[in-house]
């Protein structure tokens, strides 16, 4: 296995870098140091807010990552919120950069985390989509899902592009949208035909017992 998580979502506002700021945390609790790649930002005025959250936590656990700043660990950062290809007007983005940054970060860490932007679908380049990256980084995939209604069809279809693609992949949802009515709405569908599915909130220990040989 790769010693690369990337982590993607059904959207955007879905919790990717909840989860994976969760993740550095129950890594790090097993002695295992993860470091971070938020390649692509847009919507950012200013500082990129997901990175430095995810560079800011891997900082405390990682002394590999003290010396770098928000640039290092994100390569394009965009004012226009939309997706890379849009946002990137100018044509900057050169994914053998991305590329090769990743392999920069993974010589500093146990397991480099690379937070996607939006979905699997979500354009680069005219041809070249985050599932795409997902695939030339060799990464583990993991599909954050969100709770509320309508999750049901973007997690199917999500799925069944995953289950297509080759990639070593797994899935979970993050739940804090309709909370309340999640148990009632979705949960009896995700367990009558998917029961294997975990949430972030409850289950991440035993997804990361499965990276215990990383080492």
């Amino acid at each position: 296995m790769n010693n690369t998580i990337f982590i993607t979502a059904t959207g955007t506002g879905v919790g990717k870098t909840y989860t994976l700021n969760r993740l550095i945390e129950y890594f790090s609790e097993r002695g295992i140091k993860a470091g971070v790649f938020k390649p692509i930002e847009s919507g950012v005025s200013d500082i990129p807010a997901d990175a430095k959250s995810i560079l800011n936590n891997c900082q405390k656990y990682n002394k590999n990552f003290k010396e770098l700043s928000v640039d290092d660990i994100c390569l394009y950062t965009f004012s226009l919120p939309a997706a890379p290809f849009c946002a990137d007007t100018d044509k900057i983005i050169k994914t053998e950069s991305i590329i090769k940054k990743a392999q920069e970060l993974q010589k500093r860490c146990d397991i480099l985390l690379v937070e996607g932007a939006g979905g699997l679908m979500v354009p680069i380049k005219e041809n070249y989509f985050m599932i795409d990256l997902a695939k030339e980084l060799n990464a583990f995939t993991l599909l954050v899902t969100h709770s509320g209604l309508g999750c049901i069809n973007e997690t199917l279809c999500s799925l069944k592009l995953l289950n297509s693609s080759g990639l070593e992949y797994d899935w979970c949802v993050n739940i804090y949208r309709d909370k309340e009515s999640f148990p009632v709405v979705t949960k009896p569908f995700y367990d009558a035909v998917m029961p294997d599915w975990w949430s972030v909130e409850d289950d991440m220990k035993s997804f990361i017992s499965r990276f215990k040989n990383i080492l």
